[in-house]
């Protein structure tokens, strides 16, 4: 197994936040209901804007319930979402970040295989179909 990677900047130690980044790091704990903030909100906290702008959005698609928005998706298939992109982008923290939310959700491990089975294949079907330039067959319709 290789050594852990090392991040490129110095992680915001949570208890030494303070004003907007304290306020955000709050808001992470209570909307995701854990007891730390976790490693990306930290180093994203090194540019106080970029955490703000990124935690808005993530807090508005993945928890809407939490700023009043209505869902279309439930939370297991946004995050099945997620786990989904994270793995073909090749995202360690973030595979690891969306397995851990989806078994807190009850997900097992079969589960799990048929998600990564299901991202897999799509992963080389895609890559088939734009290798071969294959032109659409089949449009779905504009409303």
């Amino acid at each position: 197994m290789s050594e852990p990677r090392a991040a490129t900047v110095k992680l915001v130690d949570e208890s030494q936040a303070t004003g907007r980044v304290a306020e955000i790091f709050a808001d992470i704990k209570q909307t995701k209901r854990i007891d730390f903030v976790p490693h990306m909100w930290r180093a994203l906290a090194t540019n106080p804007t970029q955490l703000e702008v990124v935690w808005s959005s993530l807090k508005t698609l993945m928890h809407p319930e939490a700023v009043g928005r209505e869902p279309r998706l439930d939370p297991r298939t946004r995050e099945i979402i997620a786990l989904a992109v994270s793995a073909t982008n090749g995202c360690s923290y973030c595979v690891n970040s969306h397995t851990t939310a989806l078994k807190k959700q009850g997900v097992d491990n079969e589960t799990l295989g048929e998600i990564m089975a299901i991202v897999g294949l799509f992963n080389m079907t895609n890559s088939l179909a734009d290798g071969y330039q294959i032109e659409p067959d089949i449009l779905p319709p504009q409303e």
